[in-house]
């Protein structure tokens, strides 16, 4: 008889590819989930209407709640098991992207936007544990290089398939294709992935997850809420205030239990922490690009939705290939050494960037998208196998969420301060002098809708243009500089790490694997 607490070993070959195209696929949905509302917000704004703090809760709700219920999902994953936690995530993602065609307003589709966050942190928080259950050594380490290159797959389709299918079909369509690709995802998880849990996992840390989440919904709402507010109004002040008092007392909560959601003693060691920094770098990157630069071209530069796509397509085209690279070149170099390359050739092309005008040759726009994609591809070929490497196999489902979690949490969060701040700097180069819905005129020409601003500033449309090229010029260097700076933070706490990085023994303890790497 098996044990219901492990997957069979030796576990058959083609099964576990099997279950290795179930998880990638489903890695492919979370990337499209993200980039295709992102382009096809114009869209969605056309048809369902909508404040800005509303559309901007269009990507956000979803990153928000994926990042608050990873942590949740991975606990979950270790002690009610992997393959369940990962259907009931696919099966909800199924259904949810279903009901998205009957939506009738903006408020409706964003709940069901938080709704698919959740399931999208169940369904792989589920599949990568699950994963880490059925390859061991260098197969682990390939394994998720291909996870790796799927998301990039994703992230270089998924705006080129948003496009197409918008300027087609609708944006409607998108979602329908989400269905359909969870819904493949979901019986090939259901034939082949067997049932697999930690059989000394403790009860789910309830109060942790509530004042986790809470703390992360407050900040994430207040930094949306401040360009129309003031940074110093009292809502805003409150909500930050609420979010600053939740998180401490998540840490003292994670501090008595017995067995916490996240694990804070593991910070104590240079490996694992430069692994968390590393998890939240590419945000300021490169993920708010793959929100900014659509509203740029589509609502400023006045591009299709799928010539925008085409275009976004050079800035995620090289995760096609070098996330399998970087996974070759760790069993040479620390994985700290090729993460802060990468992140400092990213830092290279957001300043390459920050010289493109709107007018100038397409191909002066090309390169430093693929400069940019270049750069992210190599620390992305890493991170998903380092972030199992540093905790016992029986707890990847944590591991993956205190990773995952910092990662997308991060790139939530990051999106509302860069979206804000973008609002910022463009109120700052409107023409003329100061006008009375200057905050509000900015904060919808930094969602790229210009119409709408030209109606509130009453400016002409030309001078609204030039005052945001120099916003995002300014802006991509602040990016420039925050990209350089993760660079040797990353380089400093993993130089010691082993040159495979990832292909450690997995039945170690924690903390003997972060000593390890110090060594």
């Amino acid at each position: 008889m098996n044990n219901p607490h492990r997957l069979p070993d030796p576990y058959p070959d083609p099964q576990r590819w099997m279950i290795l195209f179930s998880v990638c696929l489903a890695g492919l949905i979370m990337p499209i989930n993200f980039t295709g509302p992102a382009v096809s917000l114009p869209a969605i704004a056309a048809s369902l209407g909508g404040s800005v703090v509303a559309l901007s809760w269009v990507t956000n709700a979803f990153m928000l709640t994926f990042g608050c219920s990873l942590m949740i999902a991975g606990a979950l994953a270790d002690r009610f098991g992997r393959k369940r936690v990962f259907i009931s995530g696919l099966a909800v993602l199924t259904l949810s992207s279903l009901v998205m065609l009957m939506v009738q307003d903006i408020i409706a589709f964003d709940l069901i936007r938080a709704l698919q966050g959740i399931a999208a942190a169940a369904a792989f928080a589920g599949g990568t544990s699950g994963l880490a259950q059925v390859f061991d050594g260098t197969e682990r380490a390939k394994a998720f290089s291909l996870l790796g290159t799927t998301f990039g797959i994703g992230l270089a389709f998924g705006p080129l398939l948003a496009g197409f299918l918008v300027q087609h079909f609708g944006w409607h369509a998108i979602f329908i294709s989400v269905s359909l690709l969870s819904a493949i995802a979901l019986f090939a998880g259901i034939r082949y992935m067997h049932e697999s849990r930690d059989p000394a996992a403790a009860k789910l840390d309830w109060p942790g997850a509530a004042t986790f989440t809470l703390a992360l919904t407050l900040l994430t709402y207040a930094v949306l809420q401040a360009p129309d507010s003031g940074w110093a109004s009292r809502e805003v002040i409150a909500l930050f205030s609420g979010a600053l008092l939740s998180m401490a007392a998540f840490i003292l909560i994670e501090k008595r239990v017995r067995r916490p959601m996240l694990d804070l003693s593991l910070f104590r060691y240079p490996r694992f922490v430069g692994v968390q920094f590393l998890a939240a770098a590419p945000a300021y990157s490169y993920v708010v690009l793959l929100v900014l630069l659509p509203l740029r071209f589509i609502g400023i530069e006045g591009y299709g939705t799928l010539e925008a796509g085409i275009v976004m397509f050079a800035l995620s085209a090289p995760m096609l290939i070098l996330p399998l690279l970087a996974g070759m070149l760790a069993h040479r170099f620390s994985a700290g050494l090729i993460s802060s390359l990468g992140l400092l050739i990213c830092a290279l092309g957001l300043l390459w960037l920050a010289q493109y005008a709107p007018g100038q040759p397409f191909l002066l726009l090309i390169l430093p998208l693929l400069t940019i994609g270049c750069g992210i591809s190599l620390p992305w070929g890493l991170m998903d196998g380092l972030a199992v490497s540093v905790v016992p196999k029986d707890r990847a489902g944590m591991a993956t969420g205190i990773f995952s979690t910092i990662r997308v949490a991060g790139e939530g969060i990051a999106l509302a301060i860069v979206g804000a701040l973008l609002a910022a700097l463009v109120e700052r180069h409107l023409p003329g002098s100061p006008l009375t819905n200057a905050a509000a005129g900015a904060h919808r020409l930094a969602m790229g809708d210009l119409q709408q601003a030209a109606a509130l500033l009453n400016a002409d449309t030309a001078a609204l243009k030039q005052g945001y090229e120099a916003a995002f010029h300014n802006l991509l260097y602040i990016l420039a500089l925050t990209t350089a700076i993760s660079a040797g933070i990353v380089f400093i706490f993993l130089r010691h790490a082993s040159p495979s990085p990832i292909t450690h023994p997995q039945t170690a303890d924690a903390h003997s694997l972060a000593e390890r790497s110090t060594e």
